[in-house]
């Protein structure tokens, strides 16, 4: 009862002072969402561990893809011959609430640069602000393991010797700048303009240029206007819907000849065509990595694990679940853990972003259970002032919210309110 008489009390101050197309949310029902994406985030990306480099393509165990019948059985060695040790069995991991969720890179770059957005009291990183902050709050390798690999590790290496984004994916200085690494660390700005993904990737520009180049950066950039244009998702569709006009305004952003727009236009045309989500991905494969088609041409160059982590091919793998998974939170992440490579990454983006639009209590339905709200972000990451490292979602929401304010305020021109904003929409 006190969420809906917020919420039409928001409606009555909105009434007075918005526009007919300006976008009008409740900030206590924005922090439910909030509080999802982190749970989402977590169930999908530790459920992904489990499959994370299992199948990659090529000769071996590891060119044999799973398949949905694959889902609740034995999780094979990856592509190394290790196993995740999380579960024997494909299967969701959940941490109920007397436990505690544990930090990876798909969260934990995310949660610093809340941080430091909070910190900096500001909208827009500087170079300096994120170097400043990667070497506060990520280990050099000489103290311990840093759970950072390929672009971010280097990326970290050069900030260590006095460099400075957006330097620091310049191809000249790095040699992984066309890897994931900006995919899995970059979504979370999107969240923070809500409606407005020109603003969301004007925030997000030199955190993904921290680490990605060329088409690594658009793909993050995909992800970035989804998230952004996930609070204006249009209430009287379906879930299905809402994602795929979503998805088609990601789209849009990126040009027409670049090879991530056409990994996604190939990957749509396999969907609309009826084929299983099983032998899109296979497709998928034999086009990107057999016959280097739209330019991408990892394979011919030799990249260790033929390009496992790079940017495209798991792009590719993550639109096959998107829009197979048609916006169900299960059906989607079960796919992106089921469909190969770096597997942990497409899930935990997507299990982002159906967990904010479901919210947690969305979530909690989905599972039919509840879920630990604590975080360990000392498991990989340092120095946050949080009572031994543990976070918990309720308090990453508000720290999130105060961030919308701000962006609201000072970036977008709306309207701030007690539990509310009123934000212009982009003009054509």
């Amino acid at each position: 009862m006190r969420r809906l008489l917020s919420s039409l009390m928001l409606v009555a101050l909105c009434a007075s002072m918005a526009h007919a197309d300006d976008l009008t949310l409740s900030k206590s029902d924005y922090a439910e969402k909030l509080h999802g994406f982190w749970l989402g985030q977590c169930i999908a990306n530790w459920t992904g561990i489990i499959t994370e480099m299992d199948k990659i393509g090529g000769e071996g165990d590891a060119g044999v893809f799973y398949t949905r019948e694959d889902w609740g059985g034995e999780d094979q060695p990856n592509a190394w011959g290790g196993r995740s040790g999380l579960s024997r069995n494909i299967d969701w991991i959940r941490r109920a609430p007397n436990e505690i969720w544990g930090a990876d890179d798909d969260t934990d770059i995310e949660y610093m640069y809340q941080h430091l957005l909070a910190a900096n009291a500001t909208t827009r990183l500087t170079g300096e602000q994120i170097r400043a902050g990667w070497l506060a709050h990520i280990y050099d390798e000489n103290e311990r393991e840093n759970f950072l690999w390929v672009s971010n590790q280097r990326a970290h290496d050069l900030m260590l010797d006095g460099m400075v984004p957006p330097a620091t994916s310049d191809p000249a200085n790095n040699e992984f700048y066309e890897m994931i690494d900006a995919q899995l660390t970059t979504e979370i700005f999107g969240l923070y303009a809500p409606g407005r993904p020109d603003i969301a990737l004007a925030m997000a520009k030199l955190p993904i240029a921290t680490t990605a180049s060329g088409e690594a950066a658009l793909a993050s950039e995909f992800y970035v206007v989804m998230y952004a244009l996930a609070a204006s998702a249009d209430p009287a569709s379906s879930r299905k819907d809402q994602v795929q006009s979503m998805a088609a305004a990601a789209r849009a952003h990126l040009p027409d000849g670049s090879t991530t727009a056409k990994m996604y236009d190939f990957v749509k045309g396999r969907y609309e065509a009826g084929v299983p989500w099983e032998q899109a991905r296979d497709e998928v494969y034999q086009r990107y990595q057999v016959d280097q088609a739209d330019g991408y041409d990892m394979t011919s160059r030799n990249v260790f694990c033929n390009g496992c982590f790079a940017s495209g091919i798991n792009f590719a793998a993550s639109v096959v679940s998107l829009l197979y998974g048609e916006g169900d939170y299960q059906e989607t992440v079960k796919i992106a853990v089921l469909a190969g490579w770096d597997s942990d990454n497409p899930a935990a983006t997507w299990g982002g972003l159906l967990g904010f639009m479901d919210g947690k209590a969305g979530i909690e339905e989905v599972f039919g259970q509840q879920f630990s709200d604590r975080y360990n972000i000392h498991r990989t990451r340092k120095g946050f002032p949080v009572a031994n490292g543990v976070d918990n979602f309720d308090a990453m929401a508000a720290t999130g919210i105060a961030i919308v304010d701000r962006v609201v305020a000072d970036e977008i021109g709306g309207k701030v309110g007690s539990d509310g904003w009123v934000i212009p929409r982009a003009a054509p």
